[in-house]
């Protein structure tokens, strides 16, 4: 076990035994990490922030259900995530969220070369100019793809991790992630195509092309 899912263990034990001040350590050790998963979903920052309250009440509340078999942090993710959703389902009341609801079968028809077709936006993510126009992008995901790239492509959980919080198997992940890549990549393809379209344009009438530099508020440690 690496040190910190033991170190989470013995605090979510002495929490269990009532103290309250082990506790806040988790609280402090994964609220930020939380925030950003719940604020890439609800895409509000108001939201977001009672996401994470409800999350961590409702995570000590139910102390005993946890199942020492998995990371503390995976099992705390999964519950921040459900909340997310509950917080979208009331934002929609006459459609339901679900992220299990954007396709019939996650099991079948994924590439035998995932790794050489899966194209990469969480670098065009990461790029300070472009995280605006690709964090817009990604609200028009589902819920169930949107999640699978924010845990697997900006929070860095592996396929293992993301699958235990999800309850998903590892090869559903895989083509969740897949198709999440591949939409944002043709979104995105469908943006920059208007875009270089439009900078030609204006080259040939004479006017002096200028690239917007948009900035990211997007919480970090």
């Amino acid at each position: 076990m690496v040190p910190e899912a033991s170190d989470d263990l013995a605090l979510v034990h002495a929490s269990k035994r009532g103290d309250l001040a082990a506790f806040e350590k988790l609280v402090k050790r994964y609220d930020r990490k939380l925030f950003r998963i719940a604020q890439h979903l609800t895409h509000n920052r108001e939201d977001a922030e009672e996401v994470v309250q409800e999350a961590f009440l409702k995570a000590f509340l139910h102390l005993g259900q946890f199942r020492e078999d998995a990371k503390f942090s995976t099992w705390l993710t999964r519950i921040a995530m459900n909340q997310s959703l509950m917080m979208l389902r009331k934002r929609r009341p006459t459609r339901e969220v679900s992220i299990d609801n954007d396709f019939h079968s996650d099991d079948g028809n994924l590439p035998i070369d995932f790794e050489d077709w899966a194209p990469n936006p969480e670098q065009l993510y990461r790029a300070t100019q472009l995280c605006e126009i690709l964090r817009a992008t990604l609200q028009e995901l589902g819920p169930g793809l949107r999640v699978v790239f924010v845990l697997r492509d900006i929070e860095g959980f592996s396929l293992q991790e993301t699958a235990e919080a999800l309850g998903l198997s590892v090869i559903a992940v895989k083509a969740r992630s897949f198709r999440a890549r591949l939409q944002l990549r043709e979104r995105l393809s469908k943006y920059f195509n208007k875009a270089e379209k439009s900078a030609s344009a204006e080259s040939h009438s004479g006017l002096v092309e200028t690239r917007p530099s948009l900035e990211c508020d997007l919480p970090s440690e």
